[in-house]
C-alpha cells in the first residue's frame, strides 16, 4: 500500500522529486511508441514493459514503476488522442535527440526489439519496424556528427 502511493507521488511529481526525470520520460517516451504501434497482444506488452524497466533500473524497484507508470501515462495520452499521437510522439523525441545529445545513449535497440515478439498484425509489425529503424539512423547520425 505505501509502495503504491510513493510511485503515484514520485510520479505525479515526478518533475521535482525524481532524479533525472527528464531521461526517465524519454525512455517512457520511445518504450510508448512501440506499444502504442500495435494493438494486439496486451499481454505481452505489459510484460515487456516491465521486465525491460526492471533490466534498465536493475538496483532501482521505484524507478522501474515510476517508469512503467510514466509509460502508461504517455500511452492513455496516444489512445486518446487529445494531447498526442504516434506521429507527435516520434517528432518530440526526435526533437529531444536534437536538444539533448545525452539522450543518445538511453537508445537500447536490442530492448525495444523485444516489443517485436509480441503478436501485432503485419501493419503493426511495419510500424514497429520502421520505429526501430527511425532510431538506428539518428544513432548512425549522432556518432557520425562526434
Amino acid at each position: 500500500m505505501f509502495r503504491k502511493l510513493k510511485i503515484a507521488l514520485f510520479s505525479f511529481f515526478r518533475e521535482f522529486l525524481v532524479f533525472h526525470h527528464s531521461s526517465l520520460e524519454f525512455r517512457a517516451k520511445l518504450l510508448t511508441a512501440m506499444i502504442s504501434a500495435g494493438k494486439g497482444d496486451l499481454e505481452c506488452e505489459e510484460k515487456t514493459l516491465e521486465e525491460i524497466a526492471h533490466s534498465i533500473y536493475k538496483n532501482d524497484e521505484i524507478r522501474a514503476d515510476i517508469l512503467i507508470k510514466t509509460t502508461h501515462e504517455y500511452i492513455e495520452k496516444v489512445k486518446e488522442m487529445n494531447d498526442l499521437d504516434i506521429d507527435e510522439l516520434i517528432l518530440d523525441i526526435d526533437k529531444n535527440l536534437k536538444k539533448h545529445r545525452k539522450f543518445y545513449s538511453k537508445i537500447d535497440i536490442d530492448i525495444l526489439k523485444r516489443f517485436l515478439k509480441c503478436k501485432a498484425s503485419t501493419d503493426e509489425k511495419l510500424l514497429r519496424l520502421r520505429i526501430i529503424e527511425f532510431l538506428q539512423n539518428e544513432l548512425k547520425e549522432s556518432k557520425g556528427k562526434k
